[in-house]
């Protein structure tokens, strides 16, 4: 067994991850920059000091997609603790998940995105999803 031995102080990351769903399809980015590079997940981010959670997701929904949505609802929340081979602490986010509806803007992508689109949910299983985004997405998949 691996010891989980933490090297560093940092507190855990607070983010938002927001799910926008249309028809049978929810809108997806797949990520430009680490943690996660390459691969799709929900729009989001990391929460900056001061700033109230859905404040928060709104501002990166708009960052990332150059779309503004508003009637946010909390989800779930989701944990991702990535550790080293070593069982050496890599970071540790917590990520509340937030839905949303489209209020206005125009699909492209920006920020750290380096794409966005809204993908079927017939077509979830082809795209490598981030473990936290394919959670969610398993478990809201009844509603």
């Amino acid at each position: 067994m691996v010891a989980h031995t933490v090297t560093r102080s940092q507190p855990p990351i607070l983010g938002v991850s927001v799910l926008l769903r249309r028809n049978r399809s929810v809108l997806l980015v797949r990520r430009g920059r680490p943690p996660a590079a390459g691969q799709w997940a929900l729009p989001g981010g990391k929460v900056e000091p001061g700033e109230r959670l859905a404040e928060a997701a709104a501002r990166e929904v708009r960052e990332e997609t150059g779309l503004a949505v508003d009637d946010l609802k909390w989800v779930d929340v989701v944990e991702i603790i990535d550790r080293g081979d070593d069982g050496t602490l890599g970071s540790h986010y917590v990520l509340v998940v937030l839905e949303a509806e489209v209020r206005s803007g125009r699909l492209a992508a920006g920020d750290d995105a380096a794409e966005v689109k809204w993908v079927a949910a017939a077509d979830l299983r082809r795209l490598p999803l981030t473990d936290g985004t394919a959670r969610v997405l398993v478990k809201l998949a009844g509603r």
